[in-house]
């Protein structure tokens, strides 16, 4: 993890020859294999920057219209190279949300200086409060326990008022931090209502999984990268990563897997504020049928869904049913 400053430097090479067209059917690839095995809803992060320019926001609103009742896209507009340390990110993130992106998104460890982290944070927050848009931000995504921009993203969060508004996404950093320190950055999470997504087969460092579970903290797993230079896997089957997840992070009682269950659907729907979810009286009737009589099951075999109803073929496929 020491080494992903040089890791998003080499990445953002490619972004000189970004287009529409080919960006667009990677996208297609990818929410394809989310249908296959029941993704639903997808929160998915676009460059935006001097050599990005708009192309990948402009290629996911297209997805976004073309899958929309199949699957969900959330596009976050995505200053990946900083904010201060790229001089047309901040107007792109707003030109970005003016053309349709649904959240605000930041990277403020990447900034050179502490003083430029903090401004990193504001100027992304000053977009999202004008807009009224929610905000997903990478922190701390290295192995360094001198990261602490979890903590400042919270401080921001509680000084705005966007308590449940803002997802802190990887956190690896949390890793090393000293217990002391931990705990009270677990009090301050609660106090703002930061939801945490991490991602424990991207990496070697991770967040404290359990130290949040056991906090109340809301915690999800993300599939974070498919097929690109930083993973070389990926394929949206949640299930598949919360596997995964269960051997790293050796939750393989009853409880954990129940536990990895909920990171996979109840929690991130609640992180993503998709608030019609649940087989409920009144909510919409997305439902994902797996063959498996429990978790347990689900789990060891992690294979496709026998059904995806989305709520616009919700009462077709219950006429199949009853036939």
């Amino acid at each position: 993890m020491g080494k992903a400053m040089t890791a998003i430097e080499l990445a953002s090479r490619v972004k000189e020859s970004y287009s529409l067209d080919w960006i667009f059917e990677n996208v297609k690839v990818g929410l394809n294999l989310a249908k296959e095995y029941g993704v639903t809803h997808i929160r998915a992060f676009a460059d935006v920057d001097s050599k990005a320019k708009l192309e990948g926001i402009k290629a996911l609103l297209k997805a976004k219209e073309e899958f929309k009742g199949v699957v969900e896209l959330q596009v976050v507009a995505f200053p990946q190279d900083g904010v201060e340390r790229e001089s047309e990110a901040y107007n792109l993130v707003r030109e970005a949300v003016k053309m349709g992106a649904d959240v605000v998104g930041g990277i403020p460890w990447i900034e050179l200086t502490e003083k430029d982290e903090e401004t990193h944070i504001d100027k992304m927050f000053e977009i999202a409060l004008e807009f009224d848009k929610d905000i997903s931000m990478l922190v701390d995504d290295a192995g360094d326990p001198t990261l602490k921009t979890l903590e400042k993203l919270a401080i921001k969060t509680l000084e705005t008022g966007y308590m449940g508004r803002v997802l802190a996404h990887h956190a690896r950093a949390m890793s090393m931090y000293p217990m002391q320190y931990l705990m009270k950055l677990i009090a301050l999470l609660k106090k703002s209502g930061i939801s945490i997504v991490t991602d424990p087969h991207t990496g070697p460092l991770h967040v404290p999984v359990k130290e949040l579970l056991s906090s109340d903290i809301l915690l999800s797993l993300g599939q974070d990268d498919i097929l690109d230079a930083y993973y070389p896997y990926g394929r949206n089957n949640m299930l598949e990563v919360a596997f995964l997840a269960s051997h790293i992070l050796w939750m393989t009682t009853a409880a954990d897997m129940e536990a990895l269950y909920d990171m996979i659907t109840k929690n991130p729907a609640k992180a993503m504020r998709i608030n019609d979810y649940g087989i409920e009286l009144g909510k919409t009737a997305n439902l994902v049928v797996l063959n498996a009589p429990n978790v347990l099951e689900a789990l060891r075999f992690y294979e496709k869904p026998l059904y995806v109803i989305s709520h616009e073929n919700f009462f077709k496929v219950m006429e199949l049913f009853s036939n």
